[in-house]
């Protein structure tokens, strides 16, 4: 009889996944040295997750901040403006950084033909351009609002790689504070 998964050990795994891959990176992961940094062994990984794959997804979704709750509340302009100001900032501090250093892993590659990421990142994005286009509707942005959206997500998202890249927080900051301005005015 196969023994029960043990969840609080799961949800340790996929954290020391989540810590590994943004401070290794995603492209040359191998099952065996991860599973040697988080304590583990590449058997008991396949064991509760199946596949390589399916273990970055499941860590990949432990880090997806809720972003229907993130714009639930905004009712103006100002405050959407703002409510991207602090997102912004807190993608590049603390946890915030960490997950974003492996989304944008993620996103890279997804771009290749038939990544096991492609589904993860266009529900992702998908999700992100629904929520922040409704809370800007909420605020009368007279605009397309999926264009706004997407230029704002996939703007923002830019400045924030360059921040990570070159560390310039002044010139990176000044950059995502215009391009929030001017798509939400």
């Amino acid at each position: 009889m196969a023994r029960p998964l043990d969840h609080a050990k799961r949800a340790e795994l996929l954290h020391g996944v989540v810590e590994y891959i943004a401070a290794n990176g995603l492209a040359e992961l191998s099952l065996r040295p991860l599973a040697a940094a988080i304590g583990t062994s590449s058997r008991m990984l396949i064991y509760y997750f199946d596949t390589k794959e399916e273990l970055l997804v499941q860590a990949l979704a432990t880090q997806r901040p809720d972003i229907a709750a993130l714009f639930a509340d905004i009712a103006d302009a100002s405050a959407l403006r703002e409510c991207l100001t602090d997102f912004f900032e807190s993608s590049l501090s603390g946890d915030g950084a960490t997950s974003v250093r492996v989304l944008l892993q993620v996103l890279g590659a997804a771009c290749a033909p038939g990544s096991p990421y492609a589904r993860y990142a266009h529900d992702a994005i998908a999700t992100f351009v629904a929520e922040l286009s409704a809370a800007l509707r909420r605020v009368d942005i007279s605009d397309d609002t999926e264009a706004v959206a997407t230029l704002l997500i996939s703007g923002l998202r830019g400045v924030i790689q360059d921040r990570l890249i070159t560390g310039d927080v002044a010139r990176t900051a000044r950059a995502a504070q215009r391009l929030i301005e001017q798509s939400i005015h």
